[in-house]
């Protein structure tokens, strides 16, 4: 299973995309979406940065606390 993440930054709390990074992984179908939230920050460099999570079925957004970032989590073919 493909997973894509997508790192921007925010303003007024929307996604504002004047700069982003994008990359997509490899992982196995019986993956968590807890381990995707770990894999998604570590790429972002927000290790040990307490985030709110929203997981919208098919989308996770992963919203650093006092950081104006957001990291968006899809899922692909």
């Amino acid at each position: 299973m493909q997973v894509n993440f997508e790192h921007t930054d925010t303003f007024a709390g929307e996604s504002n995309y004047s700069w982003v990074r994008r990359t997509t992984i490899d992982a196995p179908e019986s993956i968590s979406n807890r381990a995707i939230v770990r894999r998604a920050k570590a790429w972002a460099g927000l290790t040990g940065i307490r985030s709110v999570v929203e997981s919208y079925g098919d989308v996770i957004a992963i919203r650093p606390r006092g950081i104006c970032h957001v990291v968006f989590v899809t899922f692909g073919e």
